[in-house]
């Protein structure tokens, strides 16, 4: 699943390159608009004749994408970059399958981490009672609950979690890095 994920984050790195420097933020407005000026795009690409990149620029699902991911300062991720950093790997890569494949293991692993930023902390499913389990006439009845060691554990727990590090990544927004400029595309 992530593997695929991750090809697919390429495949829009690739196509998407350089989307940041044909970005137009306009302040006329109390809130700032930002426009993406398709054209120059497309003829930084050499692909202004390209149907297919030309019908993506003008779905929904990119003007969400440039919406989201115009403001100039907002919190970064794996695809701003690949985006910014990563394009001179990606062409390098092109045709050696060996290191596209070991890229793209990477960044499967990244994406997992994304997910799961602390993996030492799983939940385990607590299976389903079997069949007729309700009839059995042996189970034990559920011990006394000691008051006084529930609260010694949840102290020892608070003591461990002050000490820790979050368990979250905080969110730290910064600058959008705009990447290399645009070269025309054989």
């Amino acid at each position: 699943d992530k593997e695929v994920r991750a090809i697919f984050l390429r495949l829009f790195a690739q196509l998407f390159q350089g989307y940041r420097s044909c970005l137009q933020l306009i302040r006329i407005h109390a809130e700032p608009v930002i426009h993406f000026h398709k054209a120059a795009f497309l003829g930084q690409r050499g692909l202004i004749e390209n149907d297919f990149l030309t019908k993506v620029l003008n779905g929904m699902a990119f003007a969400g994408f440039v919406s989201e991911r115009g403001p100039p300062f907002r919190t970064c991720d794996l695809f701003d970059e690949l985006v910014a950093f990563e394009v001179e790997r990606i062409k390098a890569e092109e045709g050696n399958p060996p290191k596209m494949i070991k890229h793209v293991r990477e960044l499967a692993e990244q994406l997992l981490k994304n997910e799961n930023p602390n993996p030492h902390i799983a939940f385990q499913k607590v299976p389903r009672p079997t069949e007729g389990s309700h009839l059995r006439v042996h189970i034990l009845p559920f011990p006394r609950i000691n008051e006084g060691r529930v609260q010694e554990l949840l102290q020892e727990g608070l003591a461990r979690s002050q000490g820790a590090p979050p368990a979250t990544r905080g969110e730290k927004k910064c600058v959008v890095p705009a990447g290399p400029p645009v070269g025309r595309c054989i």
